[in-house]
C-alpha cells in the first residue's frame, strides 16, 4: 500500500490549522504533519494520539522550517500578527515558508491571507494584519508557488473571550463595531445583539460605536481594529453560498451560539 501523501499543518494547535488538522485526520486521505511551537502542550498530545505527525518549528528558525516541510506534498500555512503587531515580521515570515515551499517542490500551498487593504486603498487605510497577508499572497505568485489563498473573516468563537459583549452600569451589554463581513453568515452587529439577547436571556444592545469613534478606544490595537472596521463597510468579498457548500457543517450563528449558550453567559 503507498504511503499517504503529507500536508504539513501550520499553528496546528490553533483555531485554523486544528480546524484544518482535524478534518484532515478525519478524510484519511492524507497524513498530517501538525507543526507548533510546544510539542507537549495538551493540544498537541491530543492531535498525536488522533493520528497525526507532531513536530515542533519556529516561523523564526528557517532550519526548523525545512525540516518541517521537507517531504511534505502541500501544506497549510497560517502565521499570527498578533503574536507581535509587526506586519513586517509577518510578511518576513510568510515570504520565508513561500521561499521553502517552492524550493523543496511542494505541489499546493492554501494560504491563510487576507486583502492587502492599503494597495487596494491607494492608501487611504493601513490594515497592517491584512496588509501583510496580502503582500504574502503576492509573493506566492511572484515566485510562482501554487497556492490557493482562503481569506477568513471574524471567528465566532471571538464572542467567548476578546470580543464578548460589555457591560453598561444600566446592566444592559453592548456589542461593538460596525457590519462585519463572516463567512459562515453576513449580520450586522444589531443582529448578533438580537441573536444574543434571545439566545442569552440577557439584554444586548449593538453600542453604534462608528470607526472615528473606536479608533480612539484605550486599549492596543484600536486603530488597526478600526480600520479594518472602515474596509469591512466597502463590503469585501466574503462568499457565505460557497462556504456551506464547502462545508455543509459549518453552523450559522444562532445554532452556534445555542451549542455554546453556557461558555457565552459565563463569559459576560
Amino acid at each position: 500500500m503507498a504511503a499517504r501523501k503529507i500536508i504539513t499543518v501550520f499553528g496546528a494547535t490553533g483555531a485554523q490549522g486544528g480546524s484544518v488538522a482535524s478534518a484532515l485526520l478525519k478524510d484519511h486521505n492524507f497524513a498530517v504533519r501538525a507543526v507548533t511551537r510546544d510539542t507537549s502542550k495538551p493540544a498537541a498530545v491530543k492531535l498525536k494520539e488522533a493520528g497525526a505527525e507532531v513536530v515542533s518549528a519556529d516561523l523564526e528558525n528557517e532550519k526548523s522550517l525545512e525540516a518541517a516541510l521537507s517531504g511534505a506534498y502541500g501544506a497549510f500555512v497560517v502565521t499570527n500578527f498578533w503574536d507581535h503587531f509587526s506586519k513586517e515580521k509577518e510578511v518576513k515570515q510568510g515570504k520565508a515558508i513561500a521561499d521553502l515551499c517552492k524550493r523543496l517542490g511542494l505541489q499546493h500551498v492554501v494560504y491563510s491571507g487576507l486583502e492587502n487593504v492599503n494597495k487596494l486603498t491607494g492608501g487611504k487605510l493601513d490594515v497592517l494584519h491584512f496588509d501583510g497577508k496580502g503582500e504574502v499572497e503576492e509573493y506566492f505568485r511572484t515566485i510562482s508557488c501554487s497556492m490557493t489563498s482562503v481569506r477568513l473573516a471574524f471567528y465566532f468563537e471571538n464572542f467567548l473571550s476578546d470580543c464578548k459583549p460589555q457591560k453598561s452600569k444600566d446592566g444592559t451589554y453592548y456589542d461593538l463595531g460596525k457590519d462585519i463581513g463572516l463567512s459562515a453568515e453576513k449580520l450586522t452587529v444589531a443582529q448578533y445583539a438580537q441573536i444574543m439577547s434571545k439566545v442569552s436571556g440577557k439584554t444586548i444592545k449593538d453600542a453604534k460605536i462608528p470607526p472615528e469613534v473606536y479608533e480612539k478606544l484605550p486599549f492596543p490595537g484600536a486603530q488597526e481594529m478600526a480600520n479594518m472596521f472602515k474596509f469591512y463597510l466597502m463590503n469585501p468579498d466574503r462568499n457565505v453560498a460557497l462556504t456551506h457548500k464547502l462545508n455543509p457543517d459549518t453552523k450559522r450563528f444562532q445554532p452556534w451560539l445555542e451549542e455554546k449558550k453556557e461558555a457565552f453567559n459565563k463569559a459576560l
